[in-house]
């Protein structure tokens, strides 16, 4: 191949390849691509799933799009900026999504670092020949009687903290990725020079999950966000005798449900409690078949409404059957009247439709939650979807029969 293959989200396209690439594309995409081979000999069909980014080998280079736009990508991701320009991660100037979010991911890095780096106190202990701070009396009696050095339990003040570890490690990750373009790889072997006293060791993603947040380290949330996708789906395997191969692929099932997720419980606190897939549901009498919803609605300790997450593409049909079956499920266990499907958009059509179920009279809306056009549209359509669930939510409550919901597992 003399360029990269681009592909859409789900879509296929047979291609010429040699058997190394390849073999090359399955080790590093796993089932996030799927290669097959052709009826054609040194051809092969590739398969793109919900999962968008870039894919690396010796050989081949595979670039999967997203059907949303980038920009409302980049609003999903939850790190949107007030004067971030569409126009500087141009997908033709960028071509794909790993230089783009690169870029992206430096110039966040700059913004929270550029007034400083934070500093924390943080406990350190260590064999001195002076005593500082307190003295190590356990480490002492490990020492059998040594006198000096000193045992010690101290306090620094220090930038070698958690926050700072996270971007570092992210930072190294995407500096040795192939696909970068030069100048961004130029920006993110500045930013580490500015972490230079920051430890250089492996980081766990989950860790961002577990910091505690206050006015002192806010401002690195969004680039903490942007970090932990780096480590989850930044992945290098190097070769021997060739350069490496990369991916980095995020999956837009996922990032669509936790955006969703997210914006609802901010849009709607104080109105409705927006639960993310909580447990304690059975369809089944005796507590056979769990069911985890995507997201249940309640008010006043009460569930008034039940809907479930579908990032695939809504075209003019009015929704899928095993998604309204699923749906069905949930309101019959959780004896709810409605439910919705909040399905993601890039086409106009009506906001929301409904069945009415034969013998229940359940009623399953198909929500649209349009995200075509500009990240001030998104916005605007989710504030909607957050007035529509209230909207039914009260109309509902005093209809609803509240059954025993049996204890959370």
């Amino acid at each position: 191949m003399t360029g990269p293959i681009t592909l859409t989200e789900y879509e296929k396209r047979t291609v010429a390849l040699d058997g190394g690439a390849a073999r090359a594309l399955v080790a590093a995409a796993g089932d996030r691509l799927r290669v097959g081979a052709s009826t054609e000999p040194g051809e092969y069909r590739l398969e793109a799933t919900q999962h968008v980014g870039s894919i690396v080998v010796p050989g081949a280079t595979v670039l999967i799009r997203p059907k949303v736009a980038l920009e409302n990508l980049f609003v999903m991701l939850e790190v949107g900026e007030p004067d971030w320009r569409p126009h500087d991660f141009s997908w033709d100037t960028a071509g794909g999504l790993l230089p783009a979010f690169a870029a992206f991911f430096a110039r966040s890095v700059e913004r929270t670092i550029g007034p400083g780096l934070l500093y924390a106190y943080r406990e350190e202990h260590d064999l001195l020949p002076a005593l500082r701070g307190r003295f190590d009396v356990a480490a002492q009696f490990r020492r059998q009687g040594v006198a000096v050095p000193i045992p010690c339990r101290y306090e620094e003040f220090t930038a070698d903290v958690a926050e700072n570890r996270v971007l570092r490690a992210a930072l190294r990750r995407l500096a040795v990725t192939p696909g970068v373009p030069p100048l961004v790889h130029r920006r993110l072997l500045h930013l580490l020079a500015r972490l230079d006293g920051v430890a250089d060791v492996h980081v766990d993603p989950d860790l961002v999950d577990r910091l505690h947040f206050t006015r002192l380290n806010e401002h690195y949330r969004p680039a903490l966000r942007l970090a932990q996708l780096v480590l989850r789906n930044v992945t290098l395997a190097d070769r021997a005798g060739a350069r490496a191969a990369s991916s980095f692929l995020i999956d837009m099932n996922a990032l669509f449900q936790d955006f969703v997720t997210a914006r609802l419980q901010r849009l709607l606190r104080d109105r409705l409690e927006v639960l993310a897939e909580p447990k304690g549901y059975r369809l089944g009498e005796g507590n056979r078949v769990v069911l985890r919803p995507d997201l249940v609605f309640r008010r006043g300790g009460r569930d008034v409404f039940v809907a479930d997450v579908k990032y695939k593409l809504l075209g003019d049909e009015l929704a899928r059957n095993p998604d309204y079956y699923q749906l069905l499920a949930y309101t019959t266990a959780m004896d709810l009247p409605e439910g919705a499907l909040i399905y993601c958009s890039t086409e106009t059509g009506p906001p929301d439709q409904m069945i009415t179920v034969k013998h229940t009279g359940k009623r399953l809306w198909a929500y649209r939650l349009e995200l075509s056009g500009p990240p001030a549209t998104a916005s605007t359509s989710l504030s909607t979807l957050a007035r529509w669930l209230v909207h039914h939510s009260s109309r509902l409550i005093s209809t609803i029969r509240q059954a025993p919901r049996g204890d959370p597992v």
